[in-house]
């Protein structure tokens, strides 16, 4: 195999009361928002700017959550690429409609019908079991500590 392009991507979960927000070009298989970060961006950011993009949502707080490491795969030219998500919890302003390259968008729940990928399968997989531990965690903490959290 021929040397892996490792490509940076800012990836957003917005996390509403319908569910986890994802869209989808004209395959109608559906992805959490973000994409590639530009040369000096950081990721955090390039997954707010994509949301903005992508939904035309006002991002106004933005958390790290973890990073992901995308499966290897062959690109449309030559050569493998692997995308390094930057997992961040996003919340934003508005309604969400889409733009760009996007055509539907949609809220996710394990029940819900909605296909998605592979790799978004992964990450929310991932971000339920970070909020399951994360939960956990905080029930051991003070309140302070937790209002602290929220505003750094």
């Amino acid at each position: 195999m021929s040397e892996v392009k490792k490509r940076r991507r800012g990836t957003a979960i917005v996390e509403t009361e319908k569910g986890i927000l994802v869209t989808a070009g004209r395959s109608k298989i559906f992805l959490l928002p973000g994409g590639g970060a530009n040369r000096g961006e950081p990721r955090i950011e390039a997954a707010m700017r994509e949301l903005w993009e992508e939904t035309s949502l006002k991002p106004y707080y933005a958390k790290y959550l973890f990073r992901h490491r995308g499966r290897i795969s062959k690109s449309h030219g030559h050569g493998y690429f692997q995308d390094h998500h930057t997992v961040c919890l996003v919340k934003a302003h508005g309604n969400p409609s889409p733009r760009h390259e996007i055509e539907y968008v949609a809220f996710y729940k394990p029940d819900s019908g909605v296909h998605i990928s592979g790799v978004t399968r992964e990450i929310i997989e991932k971000y339920y079991s970070y909020k399951k531990k994360s939960s956990l965690g905080r029930r051991r903490t003070s309140f302070l500590s937790r209002l602290l959290e929220w505003f750094t």
